[in-house]
């Protein structure tokens, strides 16, 4: 039921808070995606991930900022640009890849555009997100086999590939879309689409006959 909810307005023009959300988000989601680099140095060289191509099961995380920036701002190229803001935020802050965040960002954050974009930017369910979130983990893994994983069978990088998208869809896509609706209850979205979709279902659940005893 979620998903065939829709904006009540299809525009594409940004608004100026469009363009402050896009950059606090992308600065916030940055500053996740840095202290997550730390954790996942050391969570992805423990036992439990010794197969290589598992660690792509706690991947999903750096696709986050497609997910929620898309699902909040709903215009064209909003999912991008919170990535690629987040990217250049933990870029700056310092991780273990330098600067090729960028590019990443930019990759995963067409994958999560191009599947809102499919949508016409007017679907915002659950199975969407998911789908961005799957589809940006897929195109990072692919964009991985060059930068980092070339020695890999290919046999390993499919695995990869399969392991990404789903941690994308979950974490990312899922996950997103959780963080998405609980912000919406608190009223900092209630000038977005999805902040005015949440007081939809409150007035529709309140006005709603009881059932009978």
């Amino acid at each position: 039921m979620a998903d065939a909810i829709r904006p009540r307005t299809s525009s594409t023009r940004y608004r100026t808070i469009d363009l402050v959300t896009v950059a606090m988000l992308g600065v916030a989601i940055g500053v996740v995606f840095w202290g997550w680099n730390q954790l996942f140095a050391v969570v992805s060289g423990t036992a439990l991930f010794a197969y290589p191509p598992s660690s792509g099961l706690i991947s999903g995380v750096w696709l986050i900022g497609g997910v929620i920036g898309g699902l909040v701002v709903r215009r064209p190229g909003a999912a991008v640009g919170t990535e690629v803001v987040a990217a250049v935020v933990s870029g700056l802050l310092g991780n273990q890849w330098g600067m090729s965040v960028l590019v990443s960002g930019l990759i995963q954050g067409l994958g999560v555009e191009l599947v809102f974009a499919l949508f016409l930017y007017r679907r915002w369910g659950v199975v969407v997100a998911a789908a961005g979130g799957a589809l940006a983990g897929a195109f990072e893994a692919v964009y991985e086999w060059y930068a980092y994983y070339a020695d890999w069978a290919f046999g390993y990088q499919l695995v990869y590939l399969v392991f990404f998208a789903v941690s994308g869809a979950l974490v990312a896509g899922v996950g997103g879309w959780l963080l998405v609706r609980a912000l919406a209850k608190t009223g900092a979205l209630d000038a977005f689409g999805a902040g005015r979709e949440h007081h939809d279902r409150a007035a529709a659940s309140s006005t709603s006959p009881s059932p009978r005893a």
